[in-house]
């Protein structure tokens, strides 16, 4: 199947490189310079996915997402930025992207998170798929460690105090409802699903973007960090804790 791709990035040399690499990679692409002609593209197009670059003159990629977030779009976008501070890829992923690729990349991983991305949108909740240690059934089962872990039906999971409702991709901790990106809605389902355990590095990052980065990679530990601002607020228990060396793990301490 031949996925298309929308391409907004105002550095010509750049843009043209990546349209004729994707190209040869066997996407269809549309490639424009700003985030104006970006929109129009978005709303003609209707593209797989969305390839936008952060710093464009007029409306800038930040924009350009957040406008399509609005519109309720939820085509896969995957960010080029040049900005290397957490916080600045912080900003995307507020404004509602999937994923990153930092500046000056390999075209090789851009692929492979677009890859990613695309994979995850045709199978749906992918997150849930193939977990190490994932509880079923009505009544639930307990996870390594004696975690109550609650399947209440084929696509919800309860944790804690999380709910998780895998078919329409909505989360809750207690009352209150959680607005999530796609990744970090399948980051926090699989956490959930296997609450209790440690899941290392290339784990997570084999379940959630089909590619381990390697261990100099922050991106885990980006999209960790946001997702505690989210589910960990003040005043709550923490259910996110970090295993140093190690991995990741949800649980009440």
């Amino acid at each position: 199947m031949t996925h298309s791709v929308l391409l907004a990035e105002d550095d010509r040399p750049i843009r043209t490189a990546l349209e004729r690499a994707l190209t040869l990679e066997g996407y269809r692409v549309t490639a424009v310079a700003d985030g104006i002609q970006a929109l129009a593209a978005a709303h003609r197009e209707r593209p797989d996915v969305i390839l936008l670059d952060v710093m464009m003159p007029g409306i800038d990629g930040l924009q350009v997402c957040q406008v399509l977030r609005a519109e309720q779009d939820r085509t896969p976008i995957l960010m080029l930025t040049a900005r290397v501070e957490t916080a600045d890829r912080i900003a995307g992923l507020d404004a509602g992207a999937d994923d990153y690729v930092v500046k000056p990349f390999e075209v090789e991983e851009v692929f492979a998170r677009l890859r990613a991305l695309l994979r995850r949108t045709t199978e749906g909740a992918a997150g849930a798929g193939g977990a190490p240690a994932a509880a079923s059934g009505p009544g639930g089962e307990e996870a390594a460690g004696g975690y109550d872990v609650r399947a209440v039906d084929s696509g919800v999971v309860e944790a804690a105090d999380l709910r998780i409702d895998g078919p329409s991709r909505r989360a809750w901790r207690g009352d209150r409802e959680l607005e999530l990106t796609r990744t970090e809605f399948e980051l926090l389902e699989l956490l959930a699903r296997n609450a209790g355990i440690v899941l290392d590095h290339s784990t997570i990052y084999d379940r959630i973007w089909g590619y381990d980065f390697g261990p100099g990679s922050k991106n885990l530990a980006v999209y960790v960090g946001y997702l505690r601002r989210k589910v960990d607020v003040p005043g709550s228990r923490p259910l996110i804790h970090t295993v140093r060396g190690v991995g990741y793990v949800l649980r009440e301490d």
